[in-house]
């Protein structure tokens, strides 16, 4: 009997290594007031997955061949970013805006259904504030490498490592941006996600959007993130504290030179079903740079 089931077991894990790759296909969706491009590979219940700045949907690209196996696996270029709509209005990119995309587009997508959201770098950000407000369309959260709000803001506030770290923060934010990180084709760009051949051209003409460069910095300035500076004015009042109910994994590169892990520091606090999974030779961009080990840990989470 053990050895039957066990066979059985071996079997199914074969037929499942067995699955074909699914082709990515690309679609559009009229939500929000918006434009928004997405991938999408597989059938099955949603996953969604949130790219940062300045990455777009490509980011997931590994993870939808994984995922869209047996899921229905879409990954969209956020609001201002490659294909998507760019609206030139500053508040356009403000949260509210942001966490209502991802609840029209995930409601046009999911059937009714919780789903499994997945999210890095700002992407993240936005995920945080979505679970937040939105837990029942939840069944997991994946957040790799993205800072949660209340977190962040006493690492800003309290940490001079992580107020040294986000000094680039200020650039973004400043007029002087575009021209800053454009320069060379985008040499700054290159050198920051690490991206060679074929996918550094791949890069560089999602960047070279029409708009998109400015669309993706709005995030930066809409929040006005960054480290406090000697001309500030006086911090605003705290926010509330940012409270996540939903079953949530981190995944975090311990070698992120701009979100240190003091991030990781009380997180329990505001996200009671936490597990945090560390990789300590990953950098911020661990979803490509370890797209198996993250992509397993994934699976993992989803199995309980």
């Amino acid at each position: 009997m053990i050895r039957a089931a066990a066979a059985a077991l071996v079997a199914a894990a074969m037929m499942a290594g067995m699955q074909p790759v699914p082709a990515i296909s690309h679609e559009y969706a009229e939500i929000n007031g918006v434009r928004l491009h997405y991938a999408t590979a597989g059938r099955g219940p949603l996953i969604l997955f949130l790219h940062g700045f300045p990455e777009f949907w490509y980011e997931w690209k590994n993870q939808l061949a994984e995922f869209g196996r047996d899921h229905t696996a879409v990954a969209p270029d956020m609001r201002g970013y490659n294909l998507s709509a760019k609206p030139s209005e500053l508040s356009a990119y403000a949260m509210p805006a942001l966490v209502e995309d991802v609840r029209a587009l995930a409601d046009r997508l999911r059937g009714g259904a919780r789903f499994t959201l997945v999210a890095h770098d700002w992407g993240g950000v936005v995920a945080w504030v979505f679970a937040a407000m939105h837990p029942e369309m939840l069944d997991r959260l994946v957040i790799i490498n993205a800072p949660h709000p209340t977190v962040f803001a006493r690492e800003l506030r309290d940490n001079p490592a992580q107020q040294q770290a986000s000094q680039y923060m200020l650039l973004f934010r400043s007029p002087a941006a575009e021209a800053t990180l454009s320069a060379n084709d985008y040499a700054a760009l290159v050198t920051a996600v690490g991206v060679s051949g074929e996918d550094k051209d791949t890069y560089i003409a999602a960047w070279s959007q029409p708009g998109a460069l400015t669309g993706g910095l709005n995030y930066y300035r809409a929040a006005q993130i960054g480290p406090p500076t000697a001309d500030a004015a006086p911090p605003a009042p705290a926010a509330p504290p940012v409270i996540v109910r939903v079953p949530t994994l981190v995944i975090w590169g311990e070698h992120d030179t701009a979100l240190l892990t003091g991030n990781l520091n009380g997180l329990d606090a505001f996200v009671p079903e936490l597990t945090v999974k560390r990789i300590p030779d990953a950098t911020h961009w661990v979803v490509r740079e370890k797209s198996p080990e993250v992509n397993r840990l994934i699976r993992e989470f989803l199995a309980r």
